[in-house]
């Protein structure tokens, strides 16, 4: 179970205007802006779960994400997934969290897929028959078998995706964060992300929360959003909750955006 209540967390950010002037004066009195990513967010995600956290850029989908994986350390408030701490049980916790950021990659890029997937057996310390299982079985479920001897390089976006998954849950994680996991990807592509996590959640009941800004991502995978904006938590519901009156989820998103001023 995740649990999040009244976390918060600034941003202290230098500012000045453009121009050698301006840089030069910055060395003598810098000028600082403060951006209240998070403020007082609260919610809980029960085992299981397929939820989607979403919001418009900026909102502080992704200083959420870095808190629950324990890369940030909120200013105030607290969080307890599965009975530890984030940021303070960090090497304990991490063995059970998989984490896929969808501009960024954990695979290392000259080096066959395979290879990757070596070296995270040892650092997340796997067994080699659970290891030797779970690479078994997401190469099939994913249909990386083609794909384990190229380099990550020399793969499509979509292939990379699917590797990128797939390194994320070597380890047999119970919760997987997906920050974008379908961003660039053509349909077909799309789709068989979607059925893998479909898959991945009825099978081994794993918790998952998905941050996009593809309505037919959440539409596909999610009976649950959270929807942030500026900080705060606006709606913790069903996306039918702001659909009533529009054609589309995109729509709908965008008039609840609008009517927020967001």
């Amino acid at each position: 179970m995740i649990t999040m209540q009244h976390v918060r967390k600034t941003y202290k950010v230098s500012k000045r205007d453009a121009g050698f002037t301006s840089a030069f004066k910055a060395l003598f009195h810098k000028e600082y802006e403060y951006i209240h990513a998070l403020d007082d967010v609260s919610f809980t995600i029960n085992d299981g779960e397929m939820v989607g956290y979403i919001g418009p850029n900026g909102a502080g989908k992704s200083s959420t994400i870095k808190i629950l994986s324990g890369i940030l350390t909120p200013d105030t408030g607290t969080c307890l997934v599965n009975g530890l701490i984030p940021w303070k049980n960090r090497i304990e916790y991490v063995k059970n969290i998989g984490v896929v950021f969808g501009q960024r990659t954990q695979l290392w890029w000259d080096v066959p897929i395979l290879d990757s997937f070596e070296l995270l057996k040892e650092i997340y310390r796997i067994d080699h028959l659970a290891y030797r299982r779970n690479l078994e079985q997401l190469s099939d479920m994913l249909h990386l078998s083609d794909l384990l001897k190229t380099p990550a390089r020399q793969l499509s976006l979509g292939q990379r995706m699917r590797c990128e998954i797939a390194a994320s849950l070597l380890h047999g994680p119970q919760l997987l964060f997906l920050d974008e996991p379908t961003i660039g990807l053509d349909a077909v592509s799309k789709l068989a992300v979607r059925d893998f996590i479909l898959q991945l959640n009825s099978e081994k009941k794993t918790t998952v929360i998905l941050t996009t800004h593809d309505m037919q991502d959440i539409e596909a995978l999610t009976n649950r959003i959270i929807l942030i904006g500026k900080g705060a938590i606006l709606l913790d519901g069903s996306l039918e909750e702001i659909k009533s009156g529009f054609n589309s989820a995109e729509e709908a998103l965008a008039g609840f955006y609008r009517s927020h001023n967001l």
